[in-house]
């Protein structure tokens, strides 16, 4: 379960201070938090919809999401002010570093025609964002339970100060860019 967690102080953390050249270890960019997102634009209209994706996220995360509700009314998407229209996850600890073990070993390689995740979703600040199509791909998912194939936002949060020491960070993890 903590393997990444070990490995980052064992072999991730020396090799990026040998890289990058740290002076302190506190300076070292390690993996703050992991924000897991499902928009769900069907719950206006179905609430068993939402309810569907809070049981997929809290299976894939193991822990309860919370509903986020829409912040403005907009007219073409028939949606009101403070209508639930998804949910969102934050993991950290030791349940951050299983579920990005997971994705990277077991997840990822399931995805079809799969060639590696964009080394370019970068937000400049050192944090990356993948987006996930289906939520089939964790083998913890049922296939006969799921109503509806639903994506999902996963946005890794570093304390890396640029993109160059998060793509190196998250290369370390075992994270498979594409070349």
């Amino acid at each position: 379960m903590a393997r990444l967690k070990e490995t980052y102080s064992k072999e991730v953390a020396p090799a990026m201070q040998k890289k990058f050249g740290y002076k302190n270890v506190m300076q070292i960019p390690k993996l703050d938090k992991i924000v897991i997102n499902m928009g769900v634009g069907e719950a206006k209209d179905n609430s068993k919809a939402l309810e569907s994706a809070i049981r997929d996220l809290e299976i894939i995360s193991g822990q309860k999401p919370i509903v986020t509700k829409a912040k403005k009314a907009i007219a073409n998407f028939k949606i009101r002010e403070g209508l639930a229209i998804g949910c969102k996850v934050t993991l950290r600890g030791d349940k951050m570093y299983e579920f990005t073990d997971r994705l990277i070993n077991l997840a990822l390689p399931r995805v079809r025609d799969f060639r590696g995740v964009n080394p370019n979703a970068f937000d400049g600040r050192g944090n990356y964002s993948l987006g996930v199509k289906e939520q089939l791909i964790f083998p913890e998912i049922e296939y006969d339970k799921v109503d509806k194939v639903r994506g999902m936002d996963v946005c890794f949060v570093t304390t890396a100060k640029t993109d160059e020491e998060a793509r190196e960070l998250l290369t370390l993890f075992g994270m498979p860019f594409s070349k």
